[in-house]
């Protein structure tokens, strides 16, 4: 076998080793290596035919559904657990760092994440770079067109997650050369890279998501589980957001694309994260409000509720140890002060177990968003991107105080919450108060407040404050600071790549 070939292997693990871990549960990937021959110039056989190319699509959506460690389970630990959202809810040396600010390079979470996001990257690079030479007179060239925007979109969201994490990372768009005697030393730093900038990380997703708007799917109200343009105007949005390419005169403009597609906040909050009345299913999936998600039925192989709570349609299946993600004190006041029960019923959920880490056993919280085997994982929603274009009103150079407040308004309405008042309308320190209060409230065990931490700011404020006041946070490590807005590159991946530099501060 060739080293182009098995450079796709050592993208999955580049520069680094597999750890071993709890949460590997699920199935064995079909992905291979192995290539479909040679053609007569010699060249390698990627895909034979359209049907090749269709299966390794298939492939990438099966990322979304079946290996949900990484761009879910993991991180909420980031995102939730690492703010004030959140306890590391076990007791085990991987997660507790997460909540006492203690993480480091040899923690087997960040390695292990580090690994899948590479190996997503590796499989969308493998249908971008060789979907064109497919020699099959049936593929249409609009076919192979909309089959790479999706690779692209896939490859975008991938790396957006990967640059907010760590910031400066190698930025891999490419199928390595073969290496021969002749070749080595010109082909040799392919397999080794060095770490691309955050900002040009960050313009390699710009231009995947905006050659991705050509050819991608339209929306579609009946299915919420594909790479479509809403998607891809829904990472825009995002990544216009984020400090490196911030324009937010940008991300106004396309959260009015994604509103222009067709998406809407459904009426009943439940309906998001709901069950049936009998509790046999998920109450409804492709909801109006849904841009993105990972659908599960009955037997299609949702396991997180075994790590984050308990599975409603088998009452006391893996429910002998301790969760993760375990709602914070602090998290359950904000929404008793802010008497919003609406949400709180939705995103907490109290059961007797037979552990006692932070609550008395008899009484115990559980983070209650993904709450069966059967329920959605919702990546993207509307909500989100009502109050990021919010934010985006309140934070540019002029900023639109009472447009904002009319869009968190909306949302405070549907929970059943009175409008902001007067005072707060028209002071933009409070405004900003007031978003980041709301974006808690309202996408709490999604996978947001880490992020919005950072991307405003205010880590060192919220967090180096919340452990005096939350009884039940282990205590603090380290203080925060502005190196921890990034995880530490996992020291596997720096032993086995000198080229890869750690990050300040670890």
């Amino acid at each position: 076998m060739k080293a182009k070939y098995i450079f796709q292997g050592l993208m999955c693990a580049l520069m680094l080793s597999v750890a071993s871990c709890s949460l590997d549960y699920d199935p064995v990937d079909t992905y291979s290596d192995v290539t479909q021959g040679i053609d007569e110039s010699g060249k390698e056989i990627v895909f034979k035919n359209k049907e090749d190319v269709e299966s390794h699509m298939k492939t990438l959506y099966n990322q979304m559904r079946d290996r949900q460690e990484h761009w879910y389970i993991d991180l909420l630990l980031i995102a939730d657990s690492h703010s004030d959202n959140a306890y590391a809810g076990t007791t085990g040396a991987e997660v507790v760092p997460f909540e006492n600010n203690a993480i480091e390079g040899s923690n087997s979470v960040v390695e292990r994440d580090w690994n899948r996001y590479l190996e997503d990257v590796g499989r969308a690079n493998v249908l971008i770079v060789n979907v064109d030479s497919v020699q099959d007179n049936t593929f249409s060239a609009a076919e192979r067109a909309k089959y790479k925007a999706q690779a692209k979109i896939f490859r975008a969201m991938v790396l957006f997650d990967m640059v907010r994490l760590w910031g400066d990372i190698p930025l891999i768009t490419f199928i390595a050369d073969d290496i021969t005697a002749e070749t080595l030393d010109e082909v040799y730093p392919q397999y080794f890279p060095k770490q691309s900038t955050e900002e040009e990380v960050y313009k390699q997703i710009e231009a995947d998501l905006l050659d991705a708007l050509a050819d991608a799917p339209n929306y579609s109200s009946d299915d919420k589980t594909l790479f479509t343009k809403t998607v891809a105007r829904t990472l825009l949005a995002k990544v216009y957001a984020e400090k490196p390419l911030r324009d937010y005169n940008k991300v106004i403009q396309y959260c009015d694309a994604v509103t222009a597609d067709g998406p809407k906040l459904v009426e009943d909050f439940s309906d998001l994260f709901g069950m049936n009345e009998d509790n046999t299913d998920a109450k409804k999936r492709n909801t109006s409000e849904s841009i993105l998600e990972a659908q599960f039925t009955s037997g299609s192989g949702n396991w997180c509720t075994w790590m984050l709570g308990r599975d409603i349609i088998n009452w006391n299946s893996n429910f002998t140890w301790a969760k993760w993600i375990t709602p914070s004190r602090d998290l359950i006041k904000a929404y008793e002060t802010e008497k919003d029960q609406v949400r709180f019923q939705e995103s907490v959920v109290y059961y007797e177990c037979t552990w006692s880490n932070y609550y008395p056993s008899d009484h115990y919280p559980f983070m209650y968003k993904c709450r069966s085997a059967n329920s959605s994982i919702i990546k993207f929603r509307y909500a989100d991107i009502l109050l990021l274009k919010a934010e985006a009103l309140i934070m540019k150079d002029a900023p639109d105080l009472s447009a904002a407040a009319d869009i968190i308004d909306q949302i405070r309405t549907r929970a059943k919450l009175s409008k902001l008042s007067p005072a707060v309308r028209s002071n933009k320190t409070a405004m900003e108060d007031a978003l980041l209060k709301e974006r808690r409230l309202e996408l709490a065990f999604e996978g947001q407040r880490w992020f919005d931490l950072v991307r405003l700011n205010k880590v060192e404020q919220v967090m180096n404050a919340v452990y005096a006041k939350d009884s039940g946070r282990k205590s603090q490590v380290y203080p925060f600071n502005k190196d921890s807005y990034r995880l530490p590159i996992p020291q596997a991946a720096i032993d086995k790549n000198v080229n890869l530099v750690q990050n300040p501060g670890y």
